[in-house]
């Protein structure tokens, strides 16, 4: 089974080849996410995120595992896990009264959620909640307007032992514009884990003012004693929904690049199979091309690509969940994985001056 050559994460940053799987900091279908981190390491992914409970990074860490299993040559493959400081979308999950549902009501909870975590059936009604990721697309569609969220807050605490153990190897802080005293107390308590990291990542949406919360955070933390990614979330769990979903993202990864802040930028929010794509296009028109990008995080669409998959591997009678016991169903998974992955890992680089083929 032939798969990427064998990168460094920190190289695949360097040479603007990182790619990052998104699992979601609320997702916690543990089969699912076993899967996910399986194929998407034999397709040549650096790092997968996921969501800061030991059972998720237990089932990521497995799938990690069988892919080196089945390709001993399989790069490093880096675990990180979100945190967030106050409020966020991805830490938070649907939740609605079933009962309250007329008997009348089309449903369009039901087909409108990517992650197929709303169902009416005798054996459960309502959000499956290890399926939901917080998306929020169920929201507006209720014919009732019941649909709400709620929190879903992770703790340093549970997964601090992971981190000095190096089970994982990476932290994303989220957070948002006007969170710099809960963002302060967040980093009190991360300072002491940083000399277990590989990187530190952080992720923060676009709104007006960013570049000066931005650069206030950096002069927070420096100096750090682990390289640092700035995720720019551009529309926050969206990649799945068309094309133009990416643009953000873009723009904003842009104006980073122009800053004078220091570190890697890395794209997140509505990327996609075009967002290359466009990268390549902008590349070749703008003013200011995007060509020192570090990498590419993908969330929904990456999950997307494999979601009929893992409802095929969950069908299979008496099945373990385990994708590497179905030779068939593997081979599936990893060649849509890799119509992601590849454009980036051996096409195209985002830095052509480090490393471009």
């Amino acid at each position: 089974m032939a798969i990427s050559s064998l990168h460094d994460p920190l190289r695949s940053l360097e040479e603007g080849r990182w790619f990052k799987l998104i699992c979601g900091a609320s997702f916690q279908n543990l089969p699912a996410i076993r899967t996910l981190a399986l194929v998407y390491s034999l397709a040549g992914a650096d790092c997968i995120d996921v969501a800061a409970d030991p059972a998720v990074i237990h089932a990521a860490r497995e799938g990690i595992t069988a892919a080196q299993k089945l390709q001993p040559v399989v790069q490093p493959v880096w675990l990180m896990v979100s945190l967030n400081d106050g409020e966020d979308p991805h830490f938070r999950k649907a939740t609605f009264d079933p009962q309250r549902c007329p008997s009348d009501c089309s449903r369009p909870c039901v087909s409108i959620c990517p992650a197929q975590a709303i169902a009416f059936s005798e054996h459960h009604s309502g959000v499956l909640e290890e399926r939901c990721y917080g998306c929020g697309r169920c929201l507006p569609i209720c014919p009732i307007e019941q649909i709400t969220t709620r929190s879903h807050p992770a703790t340093l605490e549970a997964v601090a032992p992971l981190i000095r153990s190096g089970q994982v190897n990476a932290l994303e802080l989220h957070t948002q514009v006007g969170h710099e005293e809960a963002f302060q107390q967040l980093w009190l308590r991360v300072q002491p884990l940083l000399s277990d990291l590989k990187i530190l990542s952080i992720s923060c949406p676009e709104a007006s003012g960013i570049l000066d919360y931005l650069t206030y955070l950096h002069q927070l933390i420096a100096p750090l004693p682990c390289p640092l990614i700035w995720q720019t979330d551009g529309r926050p769990m969206s990649g799945d929904i068309g094309d133009g979903a990416t643009r953000a993202t873009l723009r904003y990864g842009e104006a980073v690049l122009r800053s004078p802040l220091p570190g890697f930028v890395q794209l997140a929010g509505g990327t996609n199979a075009h967002t290359i794509l466009k990268i390549k296009s902008r590349d070749q028109n703008a003013e200011h091309p995007t060509s020192t990008l570090s990498g590419i995080a993908f969330g929904s669409y990456a999950r997307s690509l494999l979601q009929g998959l893992q409802s095929k591997l969950e069908a299979q009678p008496h099945s373990s969940y385990h994708l590497e016991d179905y030779p068939a169903l593997l081979t599936e998974g990893l060649e849509a994985a890799r119509q992601l992955v590849e454009p980036l890992k051996h096409i195209y680089s985002l830095n052509p001056g480090k490393g471009a083929a």
